[in-house]
């Protein structure tokens, strides 16, 4: 299937986000970070939030975080995601300090409820559409960034 055909929401891969969304497709979570002080920064942006610097490099993430708030969702907000509800939607506080919104994958049915700062890491899962979306797994079996 084509991106194109793809009926799912997808942000726009920009010249500025092209690194993020690169990363994903090999498996890997990338942040921007500041060259004058280190701050990791999620989403990108074209200056640095703590120091206003505008140079920045993107970095290899660990990919590990911890869970700040989350929700369940039952209602179907976009038809699209009819066949998903309910899902459970996680903020996650990276390791490296930015919070990132996505979604729990592969919580099998009748598995506890999420709770704050419990241990997450990312996972990668291809769309139909081709594009891989890093999502958050609690699983202990999964290594970390895989």
């Amino acid at each position: 299937m084509d991106v194109a055909a793809y009926e799912k929401l997808l942000p726009d891969i920009t010249p500025r986000n092209k690194p993020f969304w690169d990363g994903c497709a090999e498996g890997e979570l990338r942040l921007q970070q500041c060259s004058d002080c280190g701050r990791y920064r999620f989403p990108d942006a074209p200056v640095c939030p703590q120091c206003l610097s505008s140079a920045a490099t993107w970095q290899k993430a660990s990919g590990t975080g911890t869970i700040w708030s989350w929700c369940t969702m039952h209602q179907k907000y976009f038809a699209a995601f009819a066949d998903e509800v309910p899902y459970q939607l996680v903020y996650v506080r990276l390791t490296e300090g930015p919070l990132v919104i996505s979604v729990l994958a592969d919580e099998p049915d009748g598995a506890p409820e999420p709770h704050l700062d419990q241990p997450v890491h990312v996972v990668f899962r291809p769309n139909p559409g081709g594009r891989a979306i890093p999502q958050f797994s609690t699983a202990d079996t999964v290594t970390a960034g895989k």
